[in-house]
């Protein structure tokens, strides 16, 4: 997700439902990771508050207060992950410190549904858009899981679409997609499949190098009901 969900729009569960739905499960287990935010804790009533009240089972994993030593069986009692925004760049670091970045790998092989905006968007790609670093958006190399680039906010936040641009023609990036908030992409095993939008002029565009800068092409995407 580009953005959006219980994070900034709380009264439209929409992607955060469609994040459920995509498990296949009528009352799935999902787990919030809000490492990137240094496990706000108001991020993490917000959670609760959102998901509590819909069809399923929601948990959190702190890496400052983590439930048990053995974090893989943890993220495996789950058939979702829900990763918030925030610092990617400290994300990342405190993942591969605890191995859960290895652990999140071994999820998505075997088919637990991996999710998440922003800094929980850009960190399943080989690369994104950050703002971690204080001073000008930079390019950041994340999990590698989904091939490309990606740039959350796209819509919300003004220095994102040229600093995309930029880092794209520069070869600092390679291809990618970028988000408007409300908007997410669906992959499976790689392959992005669709994309939905919460709102109703969401968009998303693949981004690619070209001769005179960076070339943007809008993708198809489906309005939720």
């Amino acid at each position: 997700m580009g953005g959006g969900g219980f994070s900034s729009m709380p009264d439209d569960r929409r992607l955060d439902r469609y994040v459920l739905e995509s498990t296949g499960l009528p009352r799935p287990k999902i787990c919030f990771i809000p490492t990137a935010s240094g496990d706000a804790l108001t991020y993490i009533e917000r959670f609760y508050n959102t998901f509590g009240a819909l069809a399923c089972a929601p948990t959190h994993l702190s890496l400052f207060d983590p439930p048990r030593a053995d974090l893989r069986s943890f993220i495996f009692e789950h058939d979702a992950v829900y990763v918030g925004g925030g610092n990617t760049k400290n994300m990342l670091a405190l993942w591969r410190e605890w191995s859960l970045d290895r652990f999140l790998r071994e999820a998505y092989d075997s088919g637990i549904v991996l999710s998440g905006l922003s800094a929980g968007s850009i960190c399943w790609f080989d690369s994104g858009v950050t703002d971690s670093v204080p001073g000008p958006l930079t390019p950041l190399q994340c999990l590698g899981f989904l091939s490309g680039s990606n740039c959350p906010h796209y819509d919300a936040e003004p220095e994102r679409r040229p600093a995309f641009h930029r880092l794209v023609s520069e070869r600092a990036l390679p291809a990618g997609i970028a988000t408007d908030d409300g908007v997410a992409l669906h992959f499976v095993d790689g392959v992005l499949q669709t994309i939905v939008s919460a709102t109703p002029t969401g968009a998303a565009y693949r981004v690619e190098p070209s001769s005179n800068g960076a070339v943007e092409t809008p993708l198809a995407v489906q309005r939720l009901p």
